[in-house]
């Protein structure tokens, strides 16, 4: 109990076994679904979702030293990080946010199976994938998987008005105990804390930034975060980024 209690204190992820629930079965008014419908419907991914690639390289380079020693092979990292940030931005969600919900819910393992049957990074009940998907939908796809994480949370976030810990209890089927939305809460603002031109933590989190989806091509010299990594990272970095 004592080292569960500091681990709350200090928003770390106890094992997912631990605290994973399970989102409810709603039954969806037909325009909801429809809505739902739209936002999980494929579309081509582009290079990234940063306003430019200055802020992509600053935003991949840190994220990808926080993450290494959970995901260390360096390709599978930058394609999962890429991922994470188009995906939340186009569901008006801070990556930041959606990088504390994965941390708690899965701890970055892909194929977490939790005791209710929700699958993948962000713990998705199948259930969905009928409701608002696909028949054919693999959550423990990449991609799938973040996107229908990423839309449901926004989905709870706007049903809850912007309350942040209910959207929370709702995602992880424990609405009405803190216990999870305070480690969610707690690991965004400490552990994926960023103060980045793009993808800020402020003080009171918010639930969505306004950002465009532009790109400039190729990345600018790499700047001094960057350059700290050796001339591996910028070499890998060009690579990916082509």
């Amino acid at each position: 109990m004592i080292a569960r209690a500091a681990s709350l204190a200090l928003g770390i992820a106890l094992p997912a076994t631990v605290l994973a629930g399970a989102q409810i079965y709603e039954p969806l008014a037909a325009e909801v679904r429809a809505g739902l419908q739209a936002s999980i419907a494929d579309r081509p991914a582009p290079q990234h979702g940063f306003k430019n690639s200055g802020a992509a390289v600053d935003w991949l380079t840190e994220m990808s030293h926080r993450l290494e020693k959970r995901m260390p092979n360096f390709d599978s990292r930058v394609e999962f990080l890429r991922t994470i940030h188009f995906e939340a931005v186009r569901a008006r969600l801070d990556p930041q946010l959606v990088l504390a919900v994965i941390q708690v819910e899965s701890n970055f393992r892909k194929y977490a199976v939790s005791r209710s049957g929700a699958r993948g990074y962000m713990q998705v009940m199948p259930f969905w994938v009928g409701l608002i998907g696909r028949p054919g939908d693999n959550l423990f796809n990449l991609r799938n998987n973040l996107r229908y994480g990423c839309v449901i949370l926004k989905y709870y976030i706007d049903t809850e008005k912007g309350n942040l810990h209910r959207a929370l209890g709702r995602y992880n089927g424990s609405l009405g105990r803190s216990d999870y939305s305070n480690m969610v809460i707690g690991a965004w603002r400490s552990t994926w804390s960023y103060q980045g031109s793009l993808t800020r933590a402020p003080t009171e989190p918010r639930t969505h930034a306004a950002l465009d989806f532009t790109s400039d091509g190729m990345p600018p010299p790499l700047p001094a975060t960057a350059r700290a990594q050796g001339s591996g990272f910028r070499s890998r970095w060009l690579r990916t980024a082509a």
